[in-house]
């Protein structure tokens, strides 16, 4: 291995500092999770590492504000939003999806802006997120911005975050209706997925009927897509068995899909028309319910 700087800084500030953005070797660690298996496989070789551990503890809360939304520090710790009592009772979809991301070493250690700042797309917290409306503040030299978690990504292990810029908070807006994230995988729960998808509604659970939706698909393309036309079909619809069926079709039809080691281009665009229905009916069985 080559040799590299281990640096601990004990602000934000300072971290932001200690970064370059013309310098690739020049990377921010947040639990390190992802940075120690590119290391591992070779594909990174950094000159510096900045790691996060000591900075302010602020960025390590999880709050809710005073308008209701959810306000998680960039430090932390997927395990511990997972276990939050405020996550559980007014964001059950996000500590649902959390029981299944990797493994409870991994969820242990792993932050969430580190999470999101590698913008791998077998993730499963980007797709989840991006359907309900979070976003990220983004600090760097020149101050803080705003930007939507739906926007974070631009393709494969790439964001628009720039090198010496980090995420210090996320926010989510308070779940207002039933939501749900299916995961397929083709080995173990806690398995990478060939296909994830996330679902948000606004809807009457007793009747069945749907006012809106906002879907988002993960693993089957370069980042979190939004299906369009799905959302439209389901806009003002009854979530019966052939309403379900024809947004599963207009989402298999609207994308394109992207086969990997875990699914060919053809059985993820399946299991997109199969899935889609489940997660829309599984999302109206959760409705009221914590986690």
């Amino acid at each position: 291995m080559v040799p590299f700087e281990f640096l601990v800084p004990d602000t934000l500030d300072e971290a932001v500092a200690l970064l370059d953005p013309d310098d690739p070797g020049i990377r921010p660690v947040g639990g390190g999770t992802a940075i120690m298996l590119m290391m591992k496989a070779g594909v990174l070789a950094p000159t510096r590492l900045v790691s996060l551990q000591r900075i302010e503890p602020r960025w390590s809360e999880i709050r809710v504000d005073a308008a209701g939304a959810l306000v998680i520090g960039g430090r932390t710790r997927l395990a511990a939003l997972e276990h939050h009592p405020e996550v559980r009772r007014g964001w059950p979809v996000l500590a649902r999806t959390l029981r299944t991301l990797s493994n409870v070493r991994v969820r242990s250690v792993a932050t969430i802006g580190g999470n999101l700042a590698h913008a791998d797309p077998h993730l499963d917290l980007p797709p989840v997120l991006s359907a309900l409306g979070a976003s990220v503040t983004v600090v760097g030299p020149n101050g803080r911005r705003t930007v939507a978690v739906a926007d974070l990504c631009t393709g494969y292990f790439e964001t628009v975050l720039a090198r010496d810029e980090l995420i210090c908070e996320v926010t989510v807006p308070p779940q207002r209706g039933p939501a749900s994230y299916m995961k397929v995988t083709t080995r173990a729960a806690h398995d990478w997925p060939a296909l994830g998808l996330a679902v948000a509604l606004d809807a009457d659970a007793a009747a069945g009927t749907i006012r809106s939706a906002s879907i988002y698909i993960g693993a089957a393309t370069d980042r979190p897509t939004r299906l369009v036309a799905a959302e439209a079909l389901l806009a003002g619809a009854s979530a019966d068995d052939a309403t379900l069926r024809r947004a599963g079709e207009a989402a298999a039809a609207e994308i394109d899909i992207v086969g990997d080691p875990h699914g060919s281009a053809p059985y993820k665009c399946h299991l997109l028309r199969v899935t889609l229905g489940r997660a829309v009916r599984n999302a109206l069985a959760h409705a009221g319910r914590v986690a």
